[in-house]
């Protein structure tokens, strides 16, 4: 997550991830050119890609790399904002509240209002960002201008992307980073899909509680984040975040609405959806995202987005227009 002005820290010094590749301006970005990745001194690697720019709204790539565990320049987006994280992890922190972004997550800026992000991972973390006109979202969301602040999703800013959102999601950028030729209207019409999906809760978690328990599941998901491709076991999570077994276990599910098993599931299939239109042997994803076997790896992916990855791969490699869940 990044402001549009904002200001930019020098980080961590912390090798550069491995990006995917960012493709093609479609001719709907009105011919804008990408930023191109820029090496700090710091090390921190950022592009900021303007991928369409419509009547609708404004959506754009963000990627950044490094860690930097403390922000402490305040950053400010003067528009409100829906970002979608599909890779890493970054934190969120604003007013009183510190919120996880990851490819499970949608999250809800609010125009005007201050915050920092930190980066606790070397892997860094990417994101689509979705700038709304204001009639636009208003609209969407049900709320006059006005009331945005208050709706409720700005209020709560953020909740579990659905597997239907994180596929869309993965097909949609796919779609807008290498399609060649793309019409603004139907430009338009799936920025308004994305949106609109985006904007719908799962209704499957509630509230945040407390800060000691903000901190746990927090802490709890950067070590998902940083092991999923390794072996997890539930001792192993309870010992790195300094809590029971039974009383993570617990407490995770009711705010999150979601096993630790399947949160971690969800997590590494999300960055398959990312990895596949790029990968060529299967069997080596999987392993490397931390499935047991392609077999497994296939199941899960077939049961979350109802589609074998070989497909999906086939599909996203032929740039074709996604389609709404």
């Amino acid at each position: 997550m990044s402001s549009r002005t904002g200001n930019r820290d020098p980080g961590s010094r912390s090798p550069e991830p491995e990006w995917p590749s960012s493709g093609a301006l479609t001719s709907a970005a009105r011919h804008d050119r990408p930023e191109r990745p820029v090496r700090h001194d710091s090390g921190e690697v950022q592009s900021r890609t303007r991928l369409l720019d419509l009547p609708v709204g404004l959506v754009e790539d963000l990627r950044c790399g490094g860690v930097r565990r403390s922000d402490s320049a305040e950053h400010y987006s003067p528009q409100f904002q829906v970002c979608l994280p599909y890779h890493g992890l970054f934190v969120w922190h604003v007013g009183r509240d510190t919120v996880v972004g990851d490819a499970n997550q949608v999250l809800f800026v609010t125009g005007g209002e201050g915050y920092r992000i930190s980066r606790p991972l070397p892997s860094g973390y990417a994101e689509l960002i979705i700038t709304p006109e204001l009639c636009v979202l208003s609209e969407i969301a049900n709320a006059t201008g006005a009331r945005l602040p208050s709706h409720a999703l700005f209020r709560r800013r953020s909740w579990r992307a659905s597997p239907p959102l994180q596929s869309f999601r993965a097909r949609f950028l796919s779609w807008a980073t290498g399609a060649s030729d793309v019409d603004d209207l139907e430009a338009e019409e799936l920025v308004l899909s994305l949106l609109r999906y985006a904007l719908q809760s799962d209704g499957a978690h509630g509230g945040r509680g407390a800060a000691t328990t903000a901190r746990l599941i927090r802490r709890t998901k950067q070590f998902l984040e940083a092991e999923l491709a390794d072996p997890i076991r539930l001792r192993d999570v309870g010992r790195a975040v300094g809590a029971s077994p039974a009383y993570l276990t617990h407490l995770f599910r009711r705010v999150e609405g979601t096993s630790l098993h399947q949160y971690l599931t969800q997590l590494r299939l999300a960055r398959a959806l990312v990895e596949l239109p790029h990968a060529d042997d299967l069997t080596t994803l999987a392993i490397d995202i931390g499935f047991s076997s392609h077999s497994h790896f296939t199941a899960a992916f077939r049961r979350a987005f109802g589609v074998t990855p070989s497909e999906f791969r086939q599909t996203s490699r032929g740039r074709l227009r996604p389609s709404p869940p």
